[in-house]
């Protein structure tokens, strides 16, 4: 389908087929394919940086893709259930998700819950995969939001901004939707310009992908990232739903809106907590952090195998294991300085023998 955008105030003019190209009869949307990269850049972060949060790659991968199909699932069940007049004539659209109609937030509940899951399963720390992923689903999310551009889609009100956009597409669907936007309280004009909020969000992800990514070695406990996404995201989601003209609806309240404003109030409730808690508790939380535990370290040295046999050793007695590991760490050292000793020896014994060779050889002459 032939698409056009135009942004007057810049002077800038686009014309696109959503369709990328054609297998047969089979369609490759530029929708899919913009979220696929987001997606594979997203996992790349992950793999870089997966030891920095004592993740071994191996098992997060594992939780990563059932996250994925949690998230893809959920997003489109989020988004089916809130438009069911769309799609309750014709079942088999629902499948149809190159088409677009994926809930951002049925996605990141979908993907929580289901990683959360897989985490148990796999024997994976929740809380500083969370904080790992949290940067990948800004990354997704700031390149998804691309995917809204190409459908011309998750745009908002009228605007006077240089950047506003307009396009056929916008225009039909505000005429169509014109009474219904009325009825909540919206002034609108179809053939003016509006908001691109798809591009505000995708800005506004990759600035918070910025900021935490640096932030992430000052982090003072585990899923200290996520809570920090979660305001983020969540404030940004809920003034940029306040514009937009195509939001879910229970009633006249806008969904995503609500559950912005949950999620920002709920996140800064557990971060004020928390840190009060650790502040009280005396305690140095960088030492609290996954990353430097002796469990972390061991399996990222030795594999999660390894790790798992030397639990069965101990028992269940977390104190056992503490211990265990603690020994093996010290042993490896001694090992380590014993081998360095030795070498040492033999170097000096190496020398000795060159010394009394050249001694030999100059008698000699």
């Amino acid at each position: 389908m032939q698409q056009i955008v135009d942004f007057p105030g810049l002077g800038l003019h686009f014309s696109f087929n959503n369709v990328a190209f054609q297998i047969g009869n089979f369609s490759i949307y530029w929708y899919g394919i913009i979220i696929a990269a987001g997606f594979l850049l997203a996992v790349l972060y992950a793999s870089y940086r997966c030891k920095k949060f004592g993740l071994d790659l191996d098992r997060l991968i594992d939780v990563v893709i059932i996250g994925l199909i949690g998230g893809v699932i959920c997003a489109r069940l989020y988004y089916v259930v809130f438009s069911w007049d769309i799609y309750k004539d014709d079942l088999l659209s629902i499948f149809k998700t190159w088409e677009g109609g994926m809930g951002i937030y049925g996605g990141l509940i979908g993907a929580v819950i289901f990683g959360a899951i897989a985490c148990k399963i796999r024997g994976v720390k929740l809380l500083p995969t969370l904080d790992l992923v949290s940067l990948g689903f800004l990354i997704g999310q700031g390149i998804g939001r691309w995917g809204n551009f190409v459908n011309v889609e998750a745009f908002g009100c009228n605007t006077t901004l240089p950047w506003g956009m307009t396009s056929p597409t916008i225009e039909n669907y505000l005429t169509q939707h014109l009474d219904q936007l009325t009825a909540q309280g919206m002034q609108i004009d179809p053939t003016g310009m509006v908001h691109p909020c798809f591009l505000y969000e995708s800005l506004w992800c990759i600035l918070g992908f910025v900021l935490l990514h640096f932030y992430v070695k000052h982090r003072r406990f585990d899923g200290e990232i996520f809570l920090f996404y979660s305001m983020w995201y969540g404030a940004g989601r809920f003034v940029i739903e306040g514009l937009r003209t195509d939001s879910l609806m229970l009633g006249r309240i806008r969904i995503s809106q609500l559950l912005a404003a949950l999620f920002v109030l709920a996140a800064l409730a557990i971060w004020i907590y928390t840190r009060y808690r650790l502040r009280k508790s005396g305690i140095d939380s960088q030492e609290t952090l996954y990353v430097n535990t002796s469990e972390s370290q061991y399996i990222l040295a030795h594999g999660y195998k390894a790790y798992k046999k030397l639990v069965k050793k101990a028992g269940t007695n977390d104190a056992s294991i503490g211990i265990i590991l603690s020994e093996e760490n010290s042993a490896s050292k001694d090992d380590s300085q014993e081998g360095e000793a030795d070498k040492s020896e033999e170097i000096v014994e190496e020398e000795k023998e060159q010394d009394k060779h050249e001694e030999e050889e100059t008698d000699g002459e």
